[in-house]
């Protein structure tokens, strides 16, 4: 098994065969993912050597202190936190080798088409229909709520194949190609004035039986490995102590005295709490990782980080004053990242307010934390062996 002496040699030769201050950002991210130092834990020739997942800080310190370029995992967090996983966990080969590659460095942007208007939190009863024509599906429907869909190359995509059967046994996991005929992307305005999410119409779409990820119907079962690792990568992201949404109002509290009283002084030390209990919760959620796949913890994880946001930046606001309420502009633009940090009060106050539905909706979030982590008994429902088309509408 590769150890740390062994990656830190790799890591140095790669570094003095492609200088970071001397080779093109594209061509060194290229080489790393060639030498198997994208993610360590990974096959040999898919980015990794087959390394404790753990080892891969040893590579990211000893490229961090070189000031070798990264990929920009913000721009391409749907790709390597949610298509990736699933690409290696379903995919063939072929597929395997196709995607993973450009995904890691960059090349190509991901986006996933799952949610739609008329299934509201109940995912499994989507309507989007692929129907089997040859050697390729023909998808018709439409999506919604689809971050980045405006810069992706690819989309990871559920669609029903099977009406007759009941809605969790009807469902087919695809690759689907953002550029083909039929693809229409329409951006949806946020409260934040800005566009990030999308709608997506499908007509007529064609898709290559080779880019159907696990067996035809099974595609609930493969979806659940992209959601268990959305929801880890969303909500047990890896950030220093103080970082992120309570760094902005600790620092404010410090520079500003004149805006203190004892209340916000109190609640604000309830969320600092807060937040550093989440990130110690995110960082053994981390260590978990390195023994196995994750689990519906990332449920939990996801919960707690959409809960204290919205907390978190109501504070700000509060402490702010009339300053608060200010709102620097509500431009109508089509970024490709969320930036909560590099952005006023009034965008974090706005924007956390999609914590709670993006990546699966703090009501649903509950039910899993509720049956799969607590043990408790499950909801009655009586839809589970009916055939997707007889369920009442």
């Amino acid at each position: 098994m590769t150890g740390a002496e062994e990656l830190l040699t790799r890591t140095r030769k790669l570094l003095a065969e492609h200088p970071p201050a001397t080779t093109d950002r594209t061509d060194f991210l290229r080489a790393r993912f060639d030498a198997g130092l994208a993610w360590v834990h990974y096959p040999v020739g898919l980015g990794g050597l087959d390394a404790p997942r753990a080892l891969q800080a040893v590579v990211d310190a000893e490229l961090a202190a070189a000031g070798a370029p990264d990929n920009d995992p913000r721009k391409i967090g749907i790709g390597l936190g949610m298509a990736a996983p699933t690409v290696l966990a379903h995919g063939t080969d072929e597929v395997r080798r196709r995607f993973l590659r450009p995904l890691w460095v960059g090349e190509e942007v991901w986006c996933q088409l799952f949610s739609e208007p008329g299934a509201g939190s109940d995912l499994a009863a989507l309507a989007t229909r692929a129907v089997r024509d040859g050697e390729d599906w023909v998808v018709d429907g439409q999506k919604v709520w689809t971050s980045s869909a405006h810069t992706a190359r690819w989309a990871i995509l559920i669609a029903r194949t099977d009406p007759d059967a009941p809605k969790h046994r009807g469902i087919t996991y695809f690759v689907c190609d953002m550029t083909d005929p039929g693809v229409e992307v329409r951006p949806l305005r946020q409260i934040t004035g800005e566009a990030e999410f999308n709608e997506v119409f499908l007509t007529g779409v064609r898709i290559p039986d080779a880019h159907r990820l696990g067996e035809a119907g099974d595609g609930w079962r493969v979806a659940q490995t992209t959601l268990m690792n959305e929801r880890v990568s969303i909500g047990g992201a890896r950030i220093p102590r103080e970082g992120g949404m309570i760094g902005k109002v600790a620092a404010t509290w410090r520079e500003r005295p004149a805006l203190r009283t004892h209340e916000l002084h109190r609640r604000l030390l309830d969320h600092w709490v807060e937040a550093e209990v989440a990130r110690l919760a995110g960082e053994r959620l981390r260590q978990q990782l390195v023994a196995g796949r994750p689990g519906p913890e990332g449920s939990a994880m996801k919960l707690a980080f959409a809960r204290l946001n919205q907390a978190i930046s109501g504070l700000e606001v509060e402490l702010l004053g009339d300053e608060g309420l200010l709102y620097g502009e509500w431009e109508m633009r089509r970024p490709e990242l969320v930036d909560f940090t590099g952005r006023d009060a009034g965008y974090r106050y706005l924007r956390s307010k999609g914590n709670s539905i993006e990546g699966g909706t703090s009501e649903v979030l509950l039910n899993i934390v509720a049956e799969r982590v607590l043990g408790l008994p499950p909801e009655p429902r009586n839809d589970k062996d009916v055939a997707w088309k007889d369920l009442a509408r």
